[in-house]
Order: C-alpha cells, then structure tokens, then sequence
C-alpha cells in the first residue's frame, strides 16, 4: 500500500522524555513512511540516545516548550519538504504505526479531511478519569469546530497539507490541537473523519503529560471563546452533535471488494 494518499506523507513524532517506547514508535512509523519527523520536546533522558542511529529528521528544543511547539516546528518542516499531509503520532507508544495505512485509506475515501484515530475500541481500557475528561473535551470542541468529532483528544491524525499553514495558530501546548481542529473546520471548510483504533493504556507508558482538569480547563477556555468570535452559536451547537462520521476502510473495502466508489462516511 502506498504511504500517501497522493505523493508522500511526513510522520510527525512530538517526544519529552520518551526512552523506554520511542525506539520501537519511530521504528514502526519508517515502516510505512521514508519520511519521519521527531521532535524532541527538551528531554533529559535518553530519548534522543536511543534513535540517533535511525534515518529520521530531528528537531531539538532546548527546554520543553510544550506540544504545540513541537507540532508547530513538524509542521513547518513538513512544509518546507513539500509533503501532501502528516501523520502525528505520540511518543509513548500509545499509538501503532500499523494503524497508519487505514488512517491514509481514509484520507484517500474522504478529500479534504482530518482523519483521526479515534480510541473507540476497547474504551474500558481507559482511565475513568480521562474518558470523563475526553468526553467533555469532544463535547465542547465539536461545537467549537460546527463538525462532530469522535475523539477530539487523540494525538494520531492525518492532517491534509493546506492544514499546515496554520501553523502559526496562536495557542500553545495541548490547546494547539483543539485550536487546528477548530479552525480547520471554521476557516478551512475541512471535515473530520474517525478511524477506530484501540484504546491503549499499559502500565509501561509513562506518565501522560496531559492534566485532565488543568488542561481540559485551557481548552475550555479557548473553545468558548472561538464560539464566540464565530457566532450562529445554536446552529453550530446543532451542526457539532450529530453523529460523527467513523469509518473504517478496511472492513468497508471487505464488505464490498468490487466497488471502486469513493466511500464516504455516513451521516
């Protein structure tokens, strides 16, 4: 299977402190693309250590700076490499590379799209904390962006080149990725769609750098306000809590082998 839906597309891998998963995350994400990105977020293990043997571009921040800085640095790079699209993936190994080409399948299916990883499977794997927390964040971002959005905290997603230009976004940290899906959504014309994958919490990840309650409470904050500043705040209300649109290409492409018909999610 290609690598990209159309030419090529960059794997984007933020990391702080990453050393017991990132060898085996950057390892997977070579498998299926020539072209992976690794920002290392100031760490001060041996994160850097265990991949310098690897054929992959590395970015280094002096100190951490935050998730969305080093999306931000991917992205520009991303740009300057002329790529189609990026594929982000978290450092922990929360997320599998193998997952990738259905999320590419995807972007193929359904143009002009941010296609997310959503963890819908094997949900009871999942702190109660944080699916507590997830479900207010999909609540309140959907609304934020007009578009339905089945896991709007997942860290795996396709973005589209033109989405790379908003790079620039002002927002910072865990709040950057709430910001690109609702601008993409409000300013871009872009839709969302979800691929399952499955819920991933073992006990030899690290700690999550994310803060349920001090971060859900940025992002709230900065939902609320976008809202605002966009207004037709019922209709938006409505258009953000329909169903979201989940596909999963491979099960489709099973079910119906001989239809070379764009296959586009139900509404």
């Amino acid at each position: 299977m290609s690598a990209s839906p159309t030419r090529r597309t960059a794997i984007l891998i933020p990391a702080l402190n990453e050393e017991r998963a990132i060898r085996e995350v950057v390892e997977g994400a070579l498998a299926v693309s020539s072209v992976v990105i690794v920002i290392d977020d100031g760490s001060t293990d041996a994160t850097v250590e265990r991949i310098n043997d690897l054929p992959v571009t590395l970015i280094r921040h002096p100190r951490p700076m935050g998730k969305g800085a080093g999306l931000r640095a991917g992205f520009r790079h991303a740009l300057e490499l002329d790529v189609d699209g990026v594929v982000t993936m978290d450092g922990d190994g929360q997320h599998l590379a193998s997952d990738v080409p259905r999320i590419l399948a995807a972007a193929r299916q359904c143009p002009d799209t941010i296609v997310i990883g959503a963890r819908i499977r094997n949900r009871e794997q999942q702190p109660a904390g944080r699916r507590r927390a997830n479900a207010v964040a999909d609540w309140g971002i959907s609304w934020g962006a007009a578009t339905p959005i089945a896991d709007s905290q997942s860290g795996q997603r396709f973005y589209p080149r033109k989405m790379l230009h908003l790079a620039e976004l002002q927002a910072e940290d865990f709040v950057f990725e709430a910001a690109l899906l609702i601008a993409s959504c409000r300013e871009l014309g872009l839709g969302v769609v979800s691929v399952p994958i499955d819920s991933r919490y073992e006990p030899e990840f690290r700690r999550s750098h994310f803060r349920p309650v001090r971060d859900i409470a940025r992002i709230t904050g900065y939902t609320i306000g976008r809202i605002i500043h966009y207004g037709h705040v019922v209709r938006a209300y409505r258009q953000g809590h329909r169903p979201a649109h989940v596909i999963d290409p491979e099960a489709l492409a099973a079910k119906a082998p001989d239809d070379a018909s764009p296959l586009l999610p139900q509404r």
